[in-house]
């Protein structure tokens, strides 16, 4: 195993699941530590960051869970200033945190639209928002923020707010790349696509398949022209890439990870 993140100390958004398996912030979260990182995970629910925690600290690694509403700008400004207050810095920020609600503008209500946005967008811009100072300060990071590829074509099930904010984040990143880019502070996405995460089991296989777990991860394979579904681990792949000084020359712009299905022609 490569030590890209030997000394650095890495925060990561969404670093718990909704259940077993590998979402993508648990293991982005696990893959940093493996690397070296000194990683913090935030979660609103520290109980989701168990799993995460024990698969660290089974490879010797180092992680601290913290609970944190990454929605609440008082919470992030005080939780970004006692990181850096006990670690001395913030190399990298992963932006993990999201989830879809479906619906299009006139079955979705204005209550859950502006939740979706929230939840999607908003944190991305309130960490942003803290950790870009500091990163600054000490001459430079990396941030990765997460996207869907419902933010760049029709993925299956109409889901308007998970698509715009999506989209949002893309442009977001792209906008602050440039901003910072002579700051030393590179700003990428990565965008998954049909991934098998523990979402699937816990909750879009009841709001798209009548529960049926089988049948809704065979509607999702049905689009990936690659014949199978990825998982948590090939979105971090691409996130350490990305965060990494092997990207020192990347800012401004996404990876794509959904096997093929985004560029598939019908």
């Amino acid at each position: 195993m490569r030590r890209r993140f030997e000394g650095e100390v890495a925060l990561v958004t969404g670093a718990g699941s909704v259940g077993p398996g590998w979402g993508n912030g648990r293991a982005t979260a696990v893959a940093l530590a493996a690397e070296g990182a000194a990683v913090v995970g935030l979660d609103r629910n520290p109980e989701a960051m168990a799993e995460t925690a024990s698969r660290i600290a089974e490879a010797g690694g180092r992680f601290e869970a913290l609970a944190c509403d990454v929605t609440d700008n008082a919470a992030v400004a005080a939780l970004v200033a006692d990181v850096v207050a006990r670690h001395g810095r913030i190399d990298v920020l992963v932006n993990n945190v999201g989830g879809s609600a479906p619906g299009g503008p006139v079955e979705m209500s204005e209550e859950v639209w502006d939740a979706q946005i929230d939840h999607n967008l908003k944190s991305v811009f309130l960490l942003c928002k803290h950790v870009l100072p500091v990163m600054e300060r000490q001459g430079g990071g990396a941030i990765v923020n997460l996207a869907s590829t419902s933010g760049i074509r029709w993925t299956g099930s109409a889901q308007v707010a998970y698509a715009a904010s999506k989209a949002a984040v893309i442009q977001l990143s792209r906008v602050v790349a440039v901003q910072y880019a002579a700051r030393g502070i590179r700003v990428n996405t990565v965008v998954p696509g049909q991934m098998h995460t523990p979402m699937v089991e816990a909750r879009l296989a009841g709001q798209r398949a009548g529960g049926d777990v089988q049948a809704i991860l065979a509607q999702r394979v049905a689009r990936i022209p690659m014949g199978f579904a990825g998982d948590g681990r090939d979105t971090a792949a691409a996130v350490l890439f990305l965060a990494s000084s092997e990207a020192r020359f990347i800012t401004g712009t996404e990876i794509v990870v959904d096997g093929g299905m985004s560029v598939r022609c019908g």
